[in-house]
């Protein structure tokens, strides 16, 4: 099911999300906004418990919360049964208030604080995935003093490479997550012997925008082999964390194989009592959304050559994936072009005080003042790392039913940008 597509009707050749034509929801609800397809996560969503649904002792599906945590988001995963995947106390609250249950719920990121942890124990999630010994030495601490056991895995940095951008490389000795192998063997003997610690599982991330399944297959032999060693000494594992990653297409990128990868792991784990756990976010919504914007001005180019400027009501803090990562969003008008269009190679832009504030490059595009574009894969670290900088408020965002959308995240207005702050007289000069 294709759930962006192009019909043809009395508007003319028009760009749909599910049944709902896109200039509908923006005449309702304004431009910038984040349009999101349900029917694209739900089948997301079931074609990956597909995927594992043979391997190990049974397998689990753990929605990483930080690719995009809107409510209706988390709460759509949590109905379809999947567990949830955080790295701080703002995410667990948020499983929470979507109705997800704590006990689904893992503990990752090597910054745990006092009050997160505490917050967690309170909680009682399924498992913190511990990624050193000084978290270890904290959280037998916080344990004990609140007489709430804690459920653990240690995260295992494999020094295997992922093969993608240094920014989201996560697998290799000199990223700062996890704790080798051979120190997670007396970590795990420390947590045995604790009155407050469990150790109930072993953890492993190498990386995100994975193509291949080659090197996750090797951090998972690594993760066996290190799973035999500890049985050999006693310690019994339920579970066998295996993280996300897997690779989405943006451009010209290779999907990831989910269902051949589910093969091999399922061939890995025959006959071991192990749960298998995955935690895919990306995967699982980046192409289910889209960034709808308008264009405010053309600059065409000055010179022969030169560069053309199409300026849009989106920016960066909207969507920082090409400005921090080089990343490639594919972009279309919604529309046919309006009157006055434009032919040529555009850099799509936008009002931000920024020369790296663009969401386009040398774009071939048909532009008119006041068209709509639409930038996709969008439903992944677009509103989840979006900010208020120039004071920008955040756009909305919409989630389509079939022939229905919703309002999920209502658009801030100025005033929301400094509700909690107050010009007080600290800076006043005497």
């Amino acid at each position: 099911m294709n759930v962006f597509h192009r019909e043809t009707g009395s508007a003319g050749d028009v760009l749909h999300v599910e049944s709902v034509p896109v200039p509908d929801i923006v005449q309702s609800v304004g431009s910038p906004v984040y349009v999101y397809s349900r029917a694209y996560f739900e089948n997301r969503y079931r074609s990956l418990t597909a995927a594992f649904a043979d391997c190990g002792k049974d397998s689990r599906v753990c929605y990483a919360v930080k690719a995009n945590s809107n409510l209706s988001v988390l709460r759509l995963f949590n109905d379809l049964g999947a567990g949830f995947d955080i790295v701080s106390a703002g995410e667990l609250m948020r499983v929470m208030a979507a109705g997800g249950d704590p006990a689904r719920v893992v503990f990752s990121g090597v910054g745990k604080t006092v009050e997160e942890m505490d917050l967690a124990l309170k909680a009682g999630i399924d498992c913190f995935n511990v990624e050193s010994a000084a978290e270890l030495t904290r959280l037998e601490a916080r344990a004990g003093l609140l007489e709430r056991p804690a459920r653990v895995a240690f995260r295992i940095n494999p020094d295997v490479d992922a093969a993608t951008h240094p920014y989201i490389s996560t697998g290799l000795k000199e990223n700062k997550f996890g704790v080798p192998a051979e120190t997670a063997l007396s970590l795990y003997e420390t947590a045995r012997a604790s009155e407050w610690l469990t150790p109930v599982g072993v953890a492993c991330h190498i990386g995100s925008q994975i193509e291949t399944m080659e090197p996750m297959l090797e951090a998972l032999a690594r993760l066996l082999d290190l799973v035999d060693t500890l049985a050999g000494r006693g310690v019994e594992l339920e579970h066998l964390d295996m993280g996300g990653g897997f690779g989405v297409t943006y451009d010209r990128e290779v999907e990831f194989d989910i269902a051949a990868y589910g093969q091999r792991v399922q061939a890995a784990l025959q006959g071991r009592p192990l749960t298998l756990s995955v935690e895919p976010g990306r995967y699982l919504v980046a192409n289910g959304g889209i960034l709808v914007s308008r264009v405010e001005y053309l600059k065409p180019a000055g010179e022969p050559g030169g560069p053309q400027f199409a300026v849009v009501d989106a920016a960066m803090n909207d969507l920082i994936r090409p400005a921090l990562y080089q990343a490639w969003h594919g972009i279309e008008p919604v529309c046919e072009p309006g009157e006055g269009a434009i032919s040529g190679r555009w850099d799509v832009v936008g009002p931000v005080c920024e020369s790296g504030d663009f969401l386009a490059r040398d774009r071939p595009l048909t532009l008119a003042p006041g068209d709509l574009v639409a930038v996709h894969s969008a439903g992944a670290y677009a509103m989840a790392q979006s900010s208020n900088y120039n004071s920008r408020p955040r756009p909305a965002e919409v989630l389509v039913d079939g022939s229905d959308f919703e309002v999920i995240r209502r658009r801030e207005t100025i005033e929301d940008l400094y509700r909690h702050e107050q010009a007080g007289a600290a800076g006043r000069r005497s």
